[in-house]
């Protein structure tokens, strides 16, 4: 059973366990050891975003990562997917970003990269964790010329600059588009407003003045209000929120409202789908993908695949089965043709891209689906069995998907950080997804409450 790693690294209270400099120090000397596969000098990538504890967190696993005879190459603040090109691009062992995304601020967190730009898998954290469980690395400790050097790399931001916009044909630019974007004070605040300059566009920028405690404070995609309200006030195309690190971007339109990642991916699957570059015609969605998505991809010859909540396992299915489009509702946009990692700059691009070529604003777009209604209720459980194993709640699913029929569906899952069952119902009509997810949350009430 992992104690450190979730399902995005490790994320805590910076300075309290597990997010502390000793466990830094630890989790580099882990890694480094890991990632010596190959003969001659080993390198490790650090990047993070602009939280205080960031430099705290940066000192600590540089140290245990050279105390282990390995290099480090410092890039500074950096987006996560930036990380994940980097450490394919200096040709790294390994890649660490310090960040806890969308987290207030003093909060942070780590996650790691292999050296092919993808993120850790299960058994690769869970040998991590028990290297430095076991303490078996303790005797290892290199002297002399053998302990690694801390290298600043100065070109990072220049280099993920010109890859995030080789990710847009060269022919491409975004002349006479008026761009707002909210850079949630993180990562992308130097790069971001940098990129969309260079493609020609005008650039409006907020959130853009870290001091170490403003990261996603009151602003990036997590507080899209702001954006809104500079929109509509810049009278822009096009307004883009980030989080702190970058690897998802929210998207308000030129009427000032929000467009959900449900929307940007029905439009994005159909244009890539139009261009025959959508492989398998298939997009990868999760299970809180609304049924609408469903509904639009499925008319126009799409297959809607679902995963669990979560980028990582929205990647693994599309690696498995060679899929190149995913995403969340949340914002996070897997383009594998282009990143290993949801990038928030890169969806960015991609969605001006299509309202340059087609001439239609966001709003327009954003009509490839129709979002069906949806009720959510959170119900307190006192215990957690395996959902198989409750009959009556079985055939309530079951009635209630009947009574459906075909223009809605139901999703039944248990939090998984809290002792709580989210049931979701989305169908056609209001009253009667109202009236269905009332039964369900009795029949949970009375064998699970």
């Amino acid at each position: 059973m992992r104690k450190l790693f979730g399902t995005d690294g490790i994320r805590g209270v910076a300075n309290l366990d597990p997010m502390t400099s000793e466990m830094a120090m630890q989790l580099g000397r882990a890694a480094a050891h890991l990632f010596m596969r190959r003969a001659g000098r080993h390198q490790i990538v650090i990047g993070k975003d602009t939280r205080i504890s960031g430099y705290m967190l940066e000192s600590a696993l540089t140290s245990g990562i050279c105390s282990m005879g390995v290099d480090v190459l410092l890039v500074g603040p950096m987006p996560t997917p930036a990380i994940a090109f980097l450490t394919r691009s200096l040709r790294a062992d390994a890649g660490v970003m310090i960040s806890a995304s969308h987290n207030p601020y003093q909060d942070n967190g780590i996650k790691f990269f292999s050296n092919d730009g993808f993120k850790l898998p299960d058994e690769m954290e869970a040998r991590i964790e028990g290297l430095i469980v076991s303490n078996e690395i303790a005797h290892l400790r290199p002297t002399a010329d053998a302990i690694g050097k801390a290298y600043r790399i100065d070109d990072a931001e220049g280099r993920y600059i010109e890859f995030v916009k080789r990710s847009l044909p060269k022919e491409l630019d975004f002349q006479g588009m008026n761009v707002v974007v909210d850079c949630a004070n993180g990562a992308a605040y130097k790069v971001a407003p940098t990129v969309l300059r260079e493609l020609g566009a005008k650039v409006e920028v907020i959130g853009n003045k870290p001091d170490g405690m403003n990261i996603n404070a009151g602003c990036g995609a997590v507080h899209p209000e702001l954006l809104q309200k500079a929109v509509r006030e810049q009278g822009a195309h096009l307004g883009i929120a980030l989080d702190g690190d970058a690897d998802r971007a929210i998207f308000v339109c030129e009427q000032g409202r929000v467009v959900d990642g449900d929307h940007i991916m029905a439009m994005l699957a159909l244009d890539l789908h139009r261009q025959g570059q959508l492989a398998k015609q298939t997009v990868v969605g999760t299970v809180m993908s609304n049924f609408g998505l469903e509904q639009a991809m499925t008319k126009s010859g799409i297959a809607l695949e679902r995963t669990a909540v979560g980028d990582r396992y929205l990647l693994e299915r599309m690696l498995a089965e060679g899929f190149n489009f995913g995403g969340e509702q949340s914002g996070h946009f897997i383009f594998l043709d282009h990143n290993t990692t949801g990038d928030g700059l890169i969806s960015a691009l991609q969605v001006l891209s299509l309202m340059k070529r087609t001439g239609k604003p966001l709003s327009e777009l954003a009509q490839a689906m129709t979002a069906v209604p949806q009720v959510l209720f959170n119900v307190n459980v006192s215990k957690k069995p395996k959902l198989d194993t409750v009959p009556e709640l079985q055939r309530a699913i079951a009635q209630s998907e009947q009574r459906l029929n075909g223009s809605g569906r139901v999703l039944v899952r248990y939090s998984g950080t809290e002792s709580l069952l989210r049931v979701m119902v989305e169908g056609e009509c209001d009253d009667e997804i109202r009236e269905v997810a009332n039964h369900l949350v009795d029949v949970v009430k009375t064998h699970l409450g």
